[in-house]
């Protein structure tokens, strides 16, 4: 058996390939500190998939070569860590070019995922943002509806000699669909794995270009289509969207329980209150809190999460999406008003978490 020696150590580590990025882990630059003494290694070294079993395949791949270099006996710690922001970013092989990617998410149905994940993307346009939706809602595609896209079709376009889909774009978003490629009026009956498959193409085989946010619309709950979103694409965090209502909150206490799993570890960057009071048109000034008051603020508080803001129900709101012009390309109105707030609040947040 060789001599444990810092050298040694690097000689082993050389011959474990980090098997997303393809690269050792020495030439990766993955080994952040090694400490050993005549008995001991300790390691602590970067994953990019944070993933549990990917950890756990590493670190088995780690402490058995190790084992074979330097002896059974030897005593072994190795820490398996998720890439910093900075570094996922740069090395990235899925959307290497988009600055930040964030998931749009809820408990359950009917809450407005889709309305905020329009409204926010117009938001940043506004700003002056390169921004791309990818509408992840596999059995209720309603984003086209609501960039008056519908019917559309992406081309596809020649990049480095490999076909790639060219997503469509309108109100400055680029956007991808499963409602782009099936029948508006067919309902899509697709198994798990079929899904999930075609979830992934829309990032892999997609030709995003610079962005700096692509925002991806979640089906609601827990499910297989979560679950291939964080192994396929490196988040930077997730946004949960709820009403008031305690059975919409009970749901949305496990979507920030989700995100918050080992094996899932991503960021949420925060709740957003949909339908937090209802104002009719004839009495601009009025508030009525039909859903209950502040359920989602105060839950945001009671689980550590940051808050980010309310969207008053109002039929404004709903009449944008159906004409497919989001409410806030209107100008100096409550509501265009309130998602402005909400998607500064959204920057922000978001650039904190990431430092």
């Amino acid at each position: 058996m060789n001599i444990i020696s810092r050298e040694n150590i690097l000689g082993v580590l050389s011959r474990v390939i980090e098997t997303d990025l393809k690269k050792d882990l020495v030439s990766g630059n993955l080994i952040e500190s090694i400490d050993f003494s005549e008995n001991s290694i300790k390691l602590e070294v970067y994953i990019s998939n944070p993933a549990l079993h990917a950890r756990k395949r590493l670190q088995e791949v780690i402490e058995y070569n190790l084992k074979q270099e330097f002896g059974e006996e030897i005593e072994f710690t190795t820490i398996i860590k998720g890439l910093p922001a900075e570094s996922q970013a740069a090395r990235r092989k899925v959307l290497p070019d988009v600055k930040n990617i964030v998931a749009i998410a809820s408990g359950k149905g009917g809450v407005g995922k889709s309305t905020v994940t329009a409204n926010l993307a117009g938001g940043l346009v506004k700003l002056g943002y390169k921004v791309g939706i990818v509408d992840a809602d596999i059995y209720g595609p309603s984003i086209p509806t609501m960039f008056d896209v519908v019917g559309e079709r992406p081309t596809m376009i020649d990049i480095d000699g490999v076909g790639k889909i060219n997503p469509v774009e309108n109100l400055g978003v680029k956007l991808l669909s499963i409602g782009f490629f099936t029948d508006q009026d067919n309902a899509v009956v697709w198994r798990g794995p079929m899904a999930s498959k075609a979830l992934t193409q829309m990032f892999t085989d997609a030709h995003w270009g610079e962005l700096d946010y692509l925002l991806i619309d979640l089906p609601p709950g827990t499910g297989d289509i979560h679950l291939s979103l964080v192994q396929t694409v490196p988040l930077d965090g997730a946004v949960i969207v709820s009403t008031p209502q305690e059975v919409a909150l009970a749901d949305a206490r496990k979507g920030v329980n989700m995100f918050k799993l080992e094996n899932i570890n991503v960021p949420v960057i925060g709740l957003i209150e949909n339908m937090a009071w209802f104002t009719p048109s004839e009495l601009p000034n009025n508030k009525y809190y039909i859903f209950g008051r502040d359920g989602a603020k105060n839950l945001a508080e009671g689980m550590n999460v940051p808050f980010l803001g309310h969207i008053p129900l109002v039929q404004s709101v709903r009449e944008a999406g159906d004409v497919g012009r989001p409410a806030v390309f209107q100008e100096n109105t409550p509501t265009s008003d309130a998602f402005e707030e909400i998607t500064r609040s959204f920057i922000s947040t978001l650039q904190t978490i990431k430092k």
